[in-house]
């Protein structure tokens, strides 16, 4: 992976818990180390090995030789070994590289594309452990960007085979993987999967040759995340709650916008929208005090999943109005509808993607069209004035994901993919050695 853990990323630290719980032994190499020092109780828990890879510098900060001679001794004792134990691997793993920096350039002219030399080294360093440490039966990437660049050469370098979870923007920003190279990872690939049914449609599309890309949901402990016994209400308003990174795919500008309609219709709330701060933190803050909803919206930094759960006991409804943005960047089922979902408060979000799979309209929940800031106050001001609808949609919210995302079983359908491959794996090296 490129970071673990990561607070906004807590379907990877719940999926690596429950394959450990179900028997799965795994070993986790991060490219970065955690920038923030909390974490979710989930990652307390894991019992798996961490390997941080040797830090390296932005190639974008300086020029290319200088960074190659501060970070090549850091990794050329890696590459000397693999050099020696494969020399026909190492060769065609960097003929590839080589080849793909030139065609990937983002001109005829333009100069080869620095960031495979970087995740080629970054490649040796994990082969080496993986060939020394020999338990090691297969590769696994979360991203089908970088983290899946870096384990396909690792399987080139090392013989192992891999796959990779694609998820949502690295599936849909073409600068994330230029030209054909998702086509090649998919092709590559012993197996692919995906957190929804519209992202697997696509990446088939690809390859339609390709019969091995999966759709398993992300999962959810249901029975972390269940809904507690009703109280009265220590919320004197009620409160719209909406959570995400603060980027233009959650459509928050969008809700600050319905905010502001609602407000003007007399419809007391409060709405929070708590989340890491992204590239439309100021854009937000700007939006908030021009509408003048400084008492009304407020902006609130990202927490653990416990803090989490609380909050979501508190609010009234759940909102995310997710859109797709300009450049193709999208959002797949966000894993906070889910949880909301669970803990059977009312959602509404949108019509793209794969969140209708996840959000029936009005069966468990209300969908809505992409940035449309009248149409979101309308569902906003209904539910607010239906606590009958906001216990129907509630309850079947609640139903939906324990049929469907229960990570029981969807960590079990990720578990049978890996189970499968190496089981296909075992069969090849059997024959191989009777001959």
């Amino acid at each position: 992976m490129k970071e673990f853990p990561r607070l906004s990323e807590t379907f990877i630290s719940n999926e690596i818990y429950q394959l450990e719980r179900i028997g799965i032994k795994l070993k986790v190499f991060s490219v970065k180390k955690p920038a923030l020092r909390r974490n979710h109780e989930t990652v307390d828990r894991i019992q798996s090995p961490v390997v941080y890879l040797p830090e390296v510098g932005s190639l974008s900060q300086v020029h290319f030789i200088k960074w190659l001679w501060i970070h090549l001794p850091r990794f050329i004792g890696d590459h000397s070994r693999l050099w020696r134990l494969r020399p026909g691997s190492y060769l065609s793993a960097l003929w590839d590289v080589m080849k793909m920096s030139f065609r990937y350039r983002s001109s005829f002219f333009g100069k080869p594309r620095k960031i495979f030399i970087k995740e080629f080294l970054q490649a040796g360093y994990i082969a080496t452990q993986v060939l020394q440490e020999k338990r090691i039966r297969h590769l696994h990437a979360h991203f089908a960007h970088g983290s899946t660049t870096i384990a396909m050469w690792v399987s080139q370098l090392s013989g192992i085979p891999f796959s990779f979870t694609a998820h949502a923007k690295d599936i849909y920003l073409k600068e994330l993987n230029p030209g054909n190279l998702l086509q090649i990872k998919i092709e590559r690939a012993e197996f692919v999967v995906t957190c929804t049914e519209a992202n697997k449609e696509y990446l088939q599309s690809l390859c339609p040759e390709v019969q091995s890309v999966h759709t398993v949901y992300h999962g959810l402990d249901t029975t972390l995340f269940a809904p507690a016994e009703e109280k009265a209400s220590s919320q004197p308003t009620p409160l719209i709650l909406s959570v995400g990174r603060f980027v233009e795919k959650k459509g928050f500008a969008c809700l600050v916008k319905a905010c502001a309609i609602l407000k003007q219709r007399g419809e007391p709330f409060q709405c929070r929208i708590v989340g890491e701060a992204d590239e439309q933190t100021p854009l937000l803050k700007r939006l908030i005090e021009e509408l003048k909803l400084e008492e009304t919206v407020l902006l609130e930094e990202a927490v653990t999943q416990e803090t989490l759960k609380r909050i979501y006991s508190e609010c009234t409804l759940f909102v995310l109005p997710c859109q797709i943005v300009d450049n193709g960047d999208r959002d797949g089922i966000p894993n906070v509808l889910v949880e909301a979902m669970s803990m059977e408060r009312p959602v509404i979000s949108t019509l793209i993607s794969g969140i209708p799979e996840l959000v029936e309209h009005r069966r468990n929940g209300l969908l809505i069209p992409q940035k449309d800031e009248t149409k979101l106050a309308l569902a906003l001001e209904e539910l607010l004035k239906d606590p009958v609808l906001r216990a129907k949609l509630g309850q079947a919210a609640r139903e939906k994901v324990c049929g469907v995302f229960d990570s029981k079983k969807t960590t079990l359908a990720l578990k049978s993919l890996f189970v499968s491959t190496l089981q296909k794996r075992n069969s090849a090296e059997l024959v191989s050695a009777r001959k």
